[in-house]
């Protein structure tokens, strides 16, 4: 993948005299209010205005914008900066509207807790798969979920990802709290990349200077990023996570939480710390630190799902940053047309499926080989697919023996839709795993 340099800032001054300066000053008013954040990369092959060189319409394009110096400095000491554009504010606004506080959505997923835990449960297996084929694991989806599900144990170092990715979401939702420490940082890449590392002992720690440092390169063998030397990884570390703890509104400088969420994903793909399974850490920072600033809907979005089908976007996100001096705009910029790409989804997703489950409800409602009370039970599994039932809970709901309750429930797994299981001393029966399609064809 290659990406222009853009051309030396002192360069381009040199020799410019002053009427041709002040024609640069005026233009760069207007070009910081463009609708789109231009590049030299993309700028370089169109017309440029007012007469001026490419080199000078470059310069006129970053005098224009007005950036906010960054803590995390790349590796030659220099900072990286970024701002929050027009585009990015309506994206960031978006964020506010559609992932936090009372979010007028689905009953599906806002008002039932066992709902809600479904649809979660789900929406980390998802970020579980896609993020570990983002990262190489060629397992099918279909094999995925299975594993997932089922709880069995991984075939193959592709499963051992997908299931580590899984694990560690749910450590970073359950376990790590709202202060990030490198040990932390550490403890999620260690579950990330149990029993798939070529040097096992790279697992749960940060690379050492006597170590080779990791070259990123794509497909083509090209080197795309040189990360910092590992001599300075504590410190930088130290730094991301003094960055992650510090309030919205430090020193005066407000920061969107969703800008700081983003940054801390770049931050750790930059300096890239460990030996691997550095990009499924990044996104499982941003994820965690969504979460902490109650943008509670971001755990039901597979952000690696998008990511996935343009992986060529996500690389040259990282590279137009780098090459334009540090400027991370590029990178948020991506990341929030991310985001809304994954709500939008999100959004589509439980249309249809509060359509999938009106439809069943009416087909329940106008069953005739079932009573009320094994309807009414048809229509709770539905809506809660991880419930379990019993005889005792059966009779108890309905005011009916147990004998009456074995021979619903009894029923009910004669017709396929639910299945039996011994727990002990006790009948347990659980939906079906397409209660939909098994209904549809009963």
């Amino acid at each position: 993948m290659y990406v222009a340099k853009p051309p030396d800032p002192a360069a381009v001054l040199h020799g410019t005299d002053a009427a041709r300066l002040t024609t640069i000053i005026e233009v760069s008013a207007e070009e910081g209010q463009r609708p789109d954040y231009i590049h030299w990369d993309k700028l370089r092959h169109l017309t440029p205005p007012s007469g001026l060189t490419h080199a000078e319409w470059w310069m006129a394009v970053r005098m224009g914008r007005t950036l906010t110096t960054l803590p995390l400095r790349d590796r030659d000491g220099q900072p990286f900066e970024y701002q929050t554009p027009p585009q990015a504010q309506r994206l960031l606004h978006y964020i506010d509207q559609h992932c936090s506080g009372e979010i007028k959505m689905a009953e599906v997923v806002t008002s039932d807790r066992q709902a809600q835990r479904h649809y979660l449960v789900s929406s980390l297996m998802e970020e579980a798969i896609r993020s570990s084929q983002l990262e190489g694991a060629t397992t099918t989806r279909r094999i995925a979920k299975d594993l997932l599900s089922s709880g069995r144990p991984p075939r193959n170092r592709s499963e051992r990802m997908i299931l580590n990715n899984y694990r560690a979401l749910q450590f970073m939702r359950d376990d790590m709290g709202d202060r990030l420490t490198p040990e932390l940082v550490m403890r999620l890449q260690e579950i990330l990349t149990e029993g798939t590392l070529d040097e096992p002992s790279g697992a749960g720690r940060m690379q050492v200077p006597s170590e080779e440092r990791v070259v990123v390169s794509n497909d083509l063998g090209e080197t795309v990023h040189i990360p910092p030397p590992a001599i300075e990884l504590p410190n930088r570390m130290q730094a991301m996570c003094d960055f992650a703890n510090q309030p919205d509104d430090n020193d005066g400088v407000f920061m969107h939480p969703a800008v700081r969420g983003i940054l801390l994903h770049f931050w750790l793909a930059y300096d890239h710390p460990f030996q691997d399974g550095n990009g499924r850490t990044a996104r499982a920072l941003f994820y965690w630190y969504m979460r902490t600033r109650g943008y509670w809907l971001v755990e039901y979005l597979s952000i690696s799902r998008i990511l996935r089908k343009a992986t060529a976007r996500y690389g040259r996100a990282f590279l137009l940053t780098e090459t334009d001096g540090g400027d991370a705009t590029y990178f948020i910029l991506h990341q929030l047309s991310v985001i809304r790409q994954a709500v939008d989804q999100l959004h589509v997703y439980l249309k249809r499926k509060i359509k999938e489950v009106q439809d069943i409800e009416r087909t329940i409602a106008s069953a005739s080989d079932f009573n009320h009370r094994q309807l009414a039970l048809l229509g709770d599994a539905i809506r809660h697919q991880d419930n379990t039932y019993t005889y005792r809970s059966h009779a108890a709901i309905h005011k009916v023996t147990e004998e009456t309750a074995r021979a619903d429930l009894g029923g009910l797994a004669a017709s396929g839709l639910l299945i039996q299981r011994r727990a002990g001393r006790a009948h347990v029966y659980t939906p079906v795993a397409d209660l939909a399609g098994a209904l549809a064809s009963a």
